[in-house]
C-alpha cells in the first residue's frame, strides 16, 4: 500500500449560508434558494450543516453557481482564494492532516435531483445528470448526504475478482460516499468525515463502491468508528442504504442493482484499502502512467 498523500488544507472563517430546497415538477431539488443564480457566489470557507452547527473544516475557497437553476446549463464551480476556478476532484485533497477524509457533497439528503461532478468538463464542476435530454431525478428523495471522495477513481480497465467471481471493473468515476449524519449538507459543501464501511455495489456490470462515512461534526461521530458502531448507534441504517441503492432504478423499468462480497458492508480496514487502491488508480491516471482513454478532464 502506498504512503498516504496527506495534504494540509488552509482554514479561514466565514458566515454560514442558508440553503432552501425548491420544487420543480413536483420534485425537490438540492441547490440554494432557487432564484436565478447567474454568477452567484457563495463563501465556502466555512462548511456548515443546515442545523447551524459549524463544521471544523474551513477550506480557503468559494463556490459559484453559474447558469440558470434547474436547467442543463447550471453548474457549481469551485474557486480558490484568488478566485481561480479549481477542480473539486483534482484540487481538493483526499486526506486531512489528522487522517480524516474530505467529502464533497453533490446531493444533500432528502433531495432528488441527481447532481454529480462532471468529470469530462474543465474544472469538473457539479452539474445535474441528463437522461434522454431531460434533467435526471431519483424516483424518490435520497435519505443521506451523497457525493464523492476527491482524488480517487474506479478504473474501468481493472477487473476485481474478489468482489465478484466473474470479475467486475470500475465505473470510471470517483468513489461515492454516503454520509449518514443527522444534518443535511449543502450542494458543493466540503466536509471532514470518518469512513467506517463500504458496500461493493455492481451497477450495470460495473463496480461502484459506496463508502459509508460520518461527518466529524455529527453528535454521534465520536461513537462511530467502524461498521459495527453503525449498527449499534444507527440500527438498521446499513440495510436501508443497501436496499435504497439496490432498488432505485426499478421504478424506471430497470433491474435491481446487486452487491458483491455477499451483500456485506465491509469494515473500516477494508474500506481504507479500497480508498487507497482507488487513490493509486487516480494517481496513475493523473500522472499519465495510465493513458486517459476515457477522455476525462484532468485539469
Amino acid at each position: 500500500m502506498a504512503t498516504k498523500a496527506i495534504m494540509r488544507a488552509m482554514y479561514t472563517p466565514t458566515r454560514s449560508l442558508a440553503r432552501a430546497a425548491a420544487t420543480r415538477n413536483g420534485k425537490q431539488t438540492c441547490g440554494t434558494t432557487r432564484a436565478m443564480v447567474q454568477g452567484r457566489k457563495h463563501g465556502n470557507a466555512m462548511r456548515t450543516f443546515h442545523d447551524g452547527k459549524r463544521s471544523v473544516l474551513r477550506a480557503a475557497y468559494n463556490s459559484e453557481e453559474r447558469g440558470e437553476a434547474n436547467s442543463t446549463s447550471f453548474r457549481v464551480f469551485f474557486q480558490d482564494e484568488q478566485g481561480k476556478d479549481i477542480s473539486p476532484w483534482h484540487d481538493i485533497p483526499l486526506y486531512n492532516q489528522d487522517g480524516t477524509l474530505n467529502f464533497i457533497c453533490e446531493i444533500p439528503k432528502e433531495t432528488s435531483a441527481k447532481m454529480e461532478v462532471a468529470t469530462d468538463e474543465p474544472s469538473t464542476p457539479i452539474k445535474q445528470d441528463i437522461k434522454k435530454g431531460n434533467l435526471r431525478f431519483y424516483p424518490y428523495n435520497i435519505n443521506w448526504n451523497y457525493g464523492l471522495i476527491p482524488q480517487t477513481w474506479e478504473d474501468p480497465d481493472v477487473t476485481n475478482t474478489e468482489v465478484d467471481a466473474d470479475g467486475v471493473a470500475g465505473d470510471n468515476d470517483p468513489v461515492d460516499v454516503v454520509e449518514i449524519g443527522s444534518a443535511a449538507g449543502k450542494m458543493g459543501g466540503v466536509y471532514k468525515v470518518k469512513p467506517v464501511g463500504v458496500f461493493a455495489m455492481i451497477d450495470d456490470g460495473e463496480l461502484d463502491w459506496k463508502v459509508i462515512a460520518i461527518s466529524v461534526d455529527d453528535p454521534k461521530a465520536n461513537m462511530v468508528n467502524d461498521v459495527e458502531d453503525v449498527e449499534k448507534h444507527y440500527p438498521g441504517e446499513l440495510e436501508k442504504i443497501r436496499v435504497w441503492f439496490r432498488d432505485y432504478k426499478i421504478p424506471d423499468g430497470k433491474p435491481a442493482n446487486r452487491f458483491g462480497l455477499d451483500d456485506k458492508c465491509m469494515n473500516k480496514e477494508y474500506t481504507m484499502k479500497v480508498i487507497e487502491e482507488t487513490h493509486e488508480f487516480y494517481k496513475s491516471l493523473k500522472s499519465g502512467k495510465r493513458a486517459n482513454t476515457e477522455e476525462l478532464s484532468l485539469a
